[in-house]
């Protein structure tokens, strides 16, 4: 069977491959970068459920439109005003079969053979892999716990003159990292000034552990005049209500929301018009922000309490930064006093000791470096947070 050219560029997700091992009893998995299911607000889902099954039936049961359910394009666009993006429409947004979708159809409606993209060195696994498929040369920026560096991104959006630029500035993964206001503010002037298109992807940003983060690009674009012309944002409730409901949306330019739109028609005719129905009544009952608390309570307690045990137990022997949201610790081995410093020898060792994490090599676009790794802390208690890393210690 002979199969297409563009399979040659893309492999196996080295996460999904993981999962294959992770079979062996009293594993402690710090691997999946997916939320907790044990804190899905099962009953406010249910209650949405109902309502939308009593109040539109025919709607909720039918195909849609494929722009998306337009109640739920305007909780959507409800639900981003309460976020700082205030002059964001209904109609400028379409929704997407979960954010993952909409990088999809960036991918299908921008990236020809051979066109540049510039991502962050790391970046989502699943983004790399996505339009490496649609036949991007990928180029990575350099970030350090601000975020993407400025500098260098302005050089290389200079030097390739790329298609357009993906950024995950707030809690990104794998790295954990929240771009700063100044950088944020920075990156949509060089949006202007090149006449590139900036895609902001920001499942992560509602996930924060204390003080709020700074406005999203999308919030900050009346800001910088002309900005909003070269802005995608991505959003997600994959993290915050319920992966299984594959609800994202996407808001963008004019021409290219339709063009992304056009080639949905292609992919799926529409996102679940059950799923949109249901998490538009969960909008509109005002559940969200007591949800949103309770995740963001439990995730810094997890937070702490694996940092903590990281500096314990491993010493020396890592580095990193604590976050400040999201899902992630990303962390740099040293190969202090001999012991290990490759992210995927550890990763072997580890599973042997019944813990599993993903090493941080995969993430990288270009010029990995093998003494990463990334560890999730979202579905593991502070029990079993502090039982694993002390496993790690022993493979270590």
């Amino acid at each position: 069977m002979q199969f297409a050219d563009r399979l040659n560029h893309v492999e196996t997700s080295a996460i999904r491959e993981l999962f294959k091992l992770l079979g062996k009893p009293g594993i402690i998995s710090f691997a999946g970068g997916f939320p907790d299911s044990a804190m899905f607000d099962v009953e406010g889902i249910r209650e949405a459920v109902n309502q939308a099954l009593t109040e539109e039936p025919g709607a909720a049961l039918q195909y849609g439109a494929t722009e998306g359910y337009q109640p739920l394009r305007e909780q959507l666009a409800s639900f981003m005003h309460s976020k700082g993006a205030l002059d964001v429409a209904p109609e400028q947004l379409i929704v997407t079969t979960g954010s993952q979708q909409a990088l999809d159809l960036l991918g299908k409606t921008l990236i020809s053979p051979g066109d540049k993209v510039i991502v962050e060195g790391p970046t989502f696994l699943a983004t790399i892999q996505c339009f490496r498929l649609y036949g991007a040369q990928l180029i990575s920026a350099p970030a350090d716990e601000d975020g993407v560096d400025t500098d260098k991104l302005e050089q290389l959006i200079a030097e390739h003159r790329p298609k357009f630029v993906y950024l995950i500035p707030t809690f990104g993964n794998p790295s954990g990292a929240l771009l700063n206001l100044e950088r944020r503010k920075r990156i949509l002037e060089l949006a202007v000034k090149y006449q590139t298109l900036v895609v902001e992807d920001d499942p992560y940003g509602d996930l924060y552990f204390g003080e709020a983060p700074p406005p999203s690009m999308l919030g900050l674009s009346p800001q910088v005049p002309g900005s909003r012309d070269w802005l995608a944002h991505c959003g997600s409730l994959s993290k915050v209500l319920s992966p299984g409901l594959r609800v994202g949306w996407m808001i963008a330019p004019p021409e290219l929301l339709a063009r992304a739109t056009m080639c949905k028609q292609f992919s799926d005719a529409h996102t679940s018009t059950f799923a949109q129905a249901t998490a538009a009544q969960y909008l509109k009952a005002g559940r969200m922000p007591a949800t949103l608390a309770h995740v963001r309570q439990v995730y810094a307690e997890r937070a702490l309490a694996m940092g903590n045990a990281l500096r314990r137990e491993l010493g020396e022997g890592i580095e990193f930064v604590q976050p400040q949201g999201g899902l992630f610790v990303w962390a740099r081995l040293t190969g202090a006093g001999g012991q290990c410093g490759d992210g995927a020898e550890f990763a072997k060792r580890a599973i042997a000791q019944g813990v599993a994490f993903v090493p941080g090599a995969p993430f990288y676009a270009t010029d990995p470096d093998p003494s990463t790794l990334r560890l999730s802390f979202a579905t593991a208690d502070v029990a079993r947070i502090e039982e694993g890393v002390a496993r790690l210690a022993k493979a270590l």
